[in-house]
């Protein structure tokens, strides 16, 4: 019984706090942006790339290369997970919102090194984390000509579920199949032969999988496939080609 009444003593004050709070001020100057960043650098372990308000007054949205977080603006707390906002007639998930607009632009540095699969007759374009070890990606890839064929561009990036290195610090198996095919000659074709299970044969350069796998975490990423629609979604799975094609209309008619 004590702590059912703790717990709704907490619940009520969490409330009180939370409708105070919604009278800050949200405005957010570059001195304090500075500041903030600098604060959080100093005491923890996170490459910060960006500080800015966020739509809970008493928080900041901190952009890091580990993900999203959230902080209060003396730098003294560190949040991580979902902030949702509660309207009268919808809830808004705004990490995603921000989330989208990462992907969005993260995206574009990574335009020149995507493996693609043109539609002859493009309307639709979706960029997909991959690995050839996963048996659902397999599945979507045996049927590639199937989503071109309904105008649907896949460009595919690398992602080892794996990981980049093992436990020891070794580069992983799942790494190597995936540097080696995005370092071939003939990318496309690699990557179709190992989807239906031939050996990979090792190839080393200077390539983007590294990069891929780390932007993947970055925004969310956590299993593949992972489909990233051009309006930013994230839709982790597999997705059969008439509903990927119903999914990408819905959007076109929405935006």
């Amino acid at each position: 019984m004590f702590k059912y009444r703790a717990f709704v003593f907490l619940i009520s004050s969490l409330f009180c706090v939370t409708h105070a709070l919604a009278q800050v001020d949200n405005t957010l100057s570059e001195k304090e942006q500075a500041e903030i960043k600098k604060t959080l650098a100093s005491s923890i372990n996170l490459e910060i790339q960006s500080v800015k308000a966020s739509p809970f007054p008493a928080l900041v949205e901190v952009v890091t290369k580990q993900g999203l977080f959230y902080a209060s603006k003396d730098g003294q707390f560190l949040v991580q997970g979902k902030l949702y906002g509660i309207g009268s007639t919808d809830v808004i998930n705004h990490t995603e919102d921000s989330l989208a607009e990462l992907r969005i632009e993260g995206l574009k540095q990574f335009s020149d090194d995507m493996i693609v699969y043109p539609a002859k007759n493009e309307k639709h374009q979706i960029t997909v984390f991959t690995d050839i070890t996963c048996g659902y990606c397999r599945k979507m890839h045996k049927q590639i000509e199937q989503y071109n064929e309904l105008g649907i561009t896949v460009k595919y990036m690398a992602y080892p579920r794996a990981g980049v290195t093992d436990q020891l610090g070794r580069l992983s198996q799942g790494f190597k199949d995936l540097r080696s095919i995005w370092c071939h000659e003939q990318p496309n074709e690699a990557l179709t032969k190992a989807k239906l299970g031939s050996s990979v044969a090792q190839r080393i350069c200077e390539s983007p999988v590294e990069a891929e796998f780390n932007f993947g975490r970055q925004v969310g990423v956590n299993s593949t496939p992972a489909i990233i629609f051009p309006n930013g979604l994230l839709l982790p799975g597999y997705r059969q080609p008439a509903d990927l094609l119903q999914i990408l209309e819905s959007i076109n008619t929405e935006s």
